[in-house]
C-alpha cells in the first residue's frame, strides 16, 4: 500500500497501534530493503482488545485516585508536603486517565469529535501526563532534602510546596503547547478520520522533535532525579541505621518502580523506532511490523500507570488504609472497634514530622 497525502501532508495508511502513539511517517521507498512491499497485518481484535483494556484503566483510575483525593482531603488538617504532592499526582492520573475512552471510541470508528475536542483531549492527555512524571520527580527531591540534607525547615512551608506544584503544571503546560497547536482532523484514509498532528510538508520533522519531550522531560530527565535522589536518601538511611524511616519510605519507592516498569519498556521501544525512523538502523517490514506491536503493547502498560499507584497505597501505605477506614467509621460503614484494632499509623518522616511519606 502507498501513502495518502491529505494537503501535502504525508500519512501511512495503515495506522498499527493507537492512533495517538508516536508513529511516524518514515518516507519509505515503495520496495523496502526486504524486497516486499509492507503490508500490515490485521489488528482489529487486538484493537478491540485494547478498547476493553482502556475502559477498565479509566474505571480503575477513577475509582482509586478519587479514594485518595477523598482521603487527603479529609485529613487536611494533618496533610503532610508529601500528601500534597499525591493530591496532585492523584489528580494529574486521574484526568489523564478520563482521556482514555475518548482515544478508545476513536480505535473503532475513529476521530468523529471534531477538531476542538482533537486538541483539547490530546492537550489534557499530554499535561497530566507531563506533571504525573515531574511530580514524581518532586517527590523524590522533597525526601532527599528532608533526610539526606535535614531541611524540613524549608520544605515544611505549605505555600512552597503548593508554589512547586503550581510550577509543575505551569511547566507542563508550556511544554504541551506544541501538541495543541499542531494537532488537527487528518483523514487517514477515505473512510476514517484521526486527530494527528498536522504541520504540512514538515510534519515528519515535527513529530520527530516533538517525540524527544516526552522522552526527555517526560522520561529521561525525571528517572535520573529519581535515581539520585533515592540513590543518596538510601544510603544516608543504611548509614544511620533508621530502619524506621526506611520502613517509611515504602510507598514512595514503590511508586517510583511502578513508574519505572511501566514507562521503561515504553521509552526502549520508541528509541529504537526513532534509530529506525531516522535511518541509525536498517527498517524493514518485519523490524518496522514488530516495533508498531510493541509499541501498542508497552503503551498500553504505561497508560495503566494512570490506575497502579492507589493500589500501592492500599496494599502498603499504612496511613492511607487508616485514613480511608476513618472515613468509613465516620458514615458507620465500619465500626469504630474495628478502626480501633487497626491502630493509628506512627507517621515518620522528616525532623519536623511533617513530610511523612507512610501514605
Amino acid at each position: 500500500m502507498g501513502e495518502i497525502r491529505v494537503d501535502n501532508f504525508s500519512i501511512d495508511y495503515f495506522f498499527s497501534g493507537d492512533i495517538d502513539s508516536y508513529n511516524y511517517s518514515s518516507d519509505l521507498p515503495p520496495t523496502l530493503p526486504d524486497a516486499a512491499p509492507c503490508h500490515p497485518e490485521n489488528l482489529e481484535i487486538n484493537r478491540y482488545a485494547v478498547v476493553i483494556i482502556y475502559v477498565l484503566v479509566t474505571l480503575l483510575s477513577l475509582l482509586g485516585n478519587s479514594l485518595v483525593m477523598l482521603v487527603i482531603l479529609y485529613n487536611r488538617s494533618t496533610c503532610s508536603v508529601t500528601d500534597v504532592y499525591l493530591l496532585n499526582l492523584a489528580i494529574a492520573d486521574l484526568l489523564f486517565a478520563l482521556t482514555l475512552p475518548v482515544w478508545a471510541a476513536s480505535k473503532v470508528n475513529g476521530w468523529i469529535f471534531g477538531t476542538a475536542m482533537c486538541k483539547i483531549f490530546s492537550f489534557v492527555k499530554e499535561v497530566t501526563f507531563y506533571s504525573s512524571v515531574l511530580l514524581l520527580a518532586c517527590i523524590s527531591m522533597d525526601r532527599y532534602l528532608a533526610i539526606v540534607h535535614a531541611t524540613s525547615t524549608l520544605i515544611q512551608k505549605r505555600h512552597l510546596v503548593k508554589f512547586v506544584c503550581i510550577t509543575m503544571w505551569v511547566l507542563s503546560v508550556l511544554v504541551s503547547l506544541p501538541i495543541l497547536i499542531l494537532r488537527n482532523i487528518v483523514k487517514a484514509n477515505s473512510f476514517t478520520l484521526v486527530c494527528y498532528e498536522d504541520a504540512g510538508n514538515n510534519t515528519t520533522k515535527w513529530r520527530m522533535v516533538l517525540r524527544f519531550l516526552p522522552q526527555t522531560i517526560g522520561f529521561l530527565l525525571p528517572l535520573l532525579i529519581m535515581l539520585f535522589c533515592y540513590g543518596s536518601t538510601l544510603r544516608t538511611l543504611f548509614k544511620a541505621h533508621m530502619g524506621q524511616k526506611h520502613r517509611a519510605m515504602r510507598v514512595i519507592f514503590a511508586v517510583v518502580l511502578v513508574f519505572l516498569l511501566c514507562w521503561l519498556p515504553y521509552n526502549l521501544v520508541l528509541f529504537s523506532d526513532t534509530l529506525m525512523r531516522t535511518k541509525k538502523i536498517q527498517e524493514t517490514c518485519k523490524r518496522r511490523n514488530d516495533i508498531d506491536r510493541a509499541l501498542q503493547a508497552t503503551e498500553i502498560l504505561g497508560f495503566l500507570h494512570s490506575c497502579l499507584n492507589p493500589i500501592i497505597y492500599a496494599f502498603i501505605g499504612q496511613k492511607f488504609r487508616y485514613g480511608l477506614l476513618k472515613i468509613m467509621a465516620t458514615y458507620g460503614l465500619v465500626s469504630k472497634e474495628f478502626l480501633a484494632k487497626q491502630g493509628r499509623p506512627s507517621f515518620v518522616g522528616s525532623s519536623s514530622g511533617n513530610t511523612s511519606t507512610t501514605l
